[in-house]
């Protein structure tokens, strides 16, 4: 989709609310373009950071205020020309993916000590063992499979998967990459030629969704950064939160939702058993359908294991949850307000699982677990990662048992992180779901 036809679409389907009648044909693209550009999105639940009130949030240098006050002129034009006020969905779409302007698209760093946030890959090369584990244990039943990677950021997941996939004898036949960032692809290609020059070869890149792929997919906190749409119930309706201008600053709005999201919310609620209380605000994200149908298109037998942080339905829209899970990371702070910074900080929301498997399902996929980024981990391998624990040096091992601590600990990144696995054909339970899977609760 160019970028002319994104602003008809994001127009038509955003302003006039959600997929409107004569966006029905390509909601899909829109929802295969946002997961696109998360070639370079990549983040941590908030164990990394401070959670701030936005008084108390890192200035920005110079050139990034200039850079965010030309992303925040960009969204006030939008907003104008749609008459006054866009829905939340198009705002952090343009926020984080407007070409040239967005957050995941100016090539600004995101990740690690100099970025805003900090991802398990980063955290240790434990995780991409394990995973890398669990893929060999698929890929052992499928002839010719393969592995696809979904958003690979700086490189470091695939290199570390290579890396085991070459010890344990397990090499898959092709490594793809779907990355449509040319700066992103080539800082992968860079650290690969760096850290692993011998299995480079092995790798491509693609900008679209194969066909017919045998194997596995990888996608590493993908679903958490598509566009949502906010709305909050108001007696017997629900209006959709949007966004306006307030003397020239971005202020929330309100108005009747559309259709398709009026039904998306008294769908949750008929799961939920009860309506929301008045004044109850969440998210609901209208693209996670769309992005697993092209899971279920691409995959013809294998497993996808998708990485986020997220909960069941039932805890994400419980009664205490009543402002919702959209969080904002600038500088390794967590904050709650969207509207600072455009451009120059991330703006997330956790994932309700429930959604993806009632997707998956809907798309002919199996639900194969769901776990807990500890559960994953501990049954997926981690003992034979620390085999050889005491057999290093001090140093060693203090900064490996904090590497995990921050992998596997509840107040960390254990319990947040979950890890849902689809699958499609006759393929094995890997092994990190048989002891500890939680399916039910979804």
């Amino acid at each position: 989709m160019n970028g002319d036809a994104r602003a008809v679409f994001v127009k038509a389907c955003h302003n006039s609310g959600p997929y409107a009648p004569g966006c029905t044909g390509n909601k899909k693209d829109f929802a295969v373009e946002c997961r696109l550009w998360h070639g370079i999105i990549l983040k941590d639940f908030v164990a990394h950071m401070q959670y701030e009130q936005t008084p108390s949030l890192p200035i920005p240098d110079e050139s990034s205020a200039a850079h965010s006050a030309r992303v925040a002129d960009h969204i006030r034009d939008s907003i104008r020309s749609a008459g006054g006020q866009i829905s939340f969905a198009e705002f952090m779409h343009e926020a984080l993916y407007a070409p040239g302007l967005g957050y995941y698209s100016a090539g600004a760093t995101k990740f690690g000590a100099d970025g805003d946030f900090i991802t398990a890959p980063e955290v240790s090369t434990v995780y991409g063992n394990v995973v890398a584990r669990q893929c060999a244990e698929v890929l052992a039943g499928i002839d010719a499979g393969g592995v696809l990677e979904f958003g690979a950021g700086t490189g470091k997941l695939a290199a570390d998967m290579l890396q085991a996939f070459a010890r344990l004898g397990a090499m898959p036949t092709a490594y793809k990459i779907l990355e449509v960032s040319a700066d992103l692809r080539e800082r992968q290609e860079s650290l690969l030629r760096r850290e692993v020059p011998q299995f480079v070869d092995k790798v491509s890149w693609l900008t679209d969704m194969p066909e017919n792929h045998r194997g596995v997919i990888v996608a590493n906190e993908v679903l958490d950064a598509l566009p949502v749409e906010r709305f909050v119930r108001r007696s017997d309706a629900i209006f959709q939160l949007g966004v306006g201008l307030q003397n020239n600053e971005f202020v929330p709005v309100e108005r009747p939702a559309a259709a398709l999201l009026a039904a998306a919310v008294a769908d949750i609620e008929a799961d939920m058993g009860a309506r929301f209380a008045d004044g109850f605000v969440s998210e609901v994200s209208l693209a996670v359908p769309a992005w697993i149908a092209d899971i279920g298109d691409c995959l013809r037998r294998g497993v996808a294991f998708l990485f986020d942080y997220g909960l069941s339905r039932r805890e994400y829209y419980a009664p205490d949850r009543s402002d919702g899970w959209l969080r904002c990371h600038f500088r390794h702070h967590a904050h709650n307000d969207p509207y600072i910074y455009p451009g120059i900080q991330d703006i997330t929301t956790w994932v309700d699982f429930s959604a993806v498997a009632g997707a998956a399902v809907s798309n002919g996929l199996d639900i194969v677990g769901y776990v807990t980024q500890s559960q994953f981990l501990t049954g997926g391998g981690l003992n034979v990662e620390m085999e050889n624990f005491a057999a290093l040096p001090l140093p060693q091992q203090l900064e490996l048992s904090s590497q995990i601590k921050t992998l596997t600990l509840p107040g960390e990144m254990g319990e947040n992180f979950k890890c849902i696995a689809l699958g499609r054909g006759e393929v094995p339970t890997p092994s990190a779901f048989q002891n500890a899977d939680r399916t039910r609760t979804l």
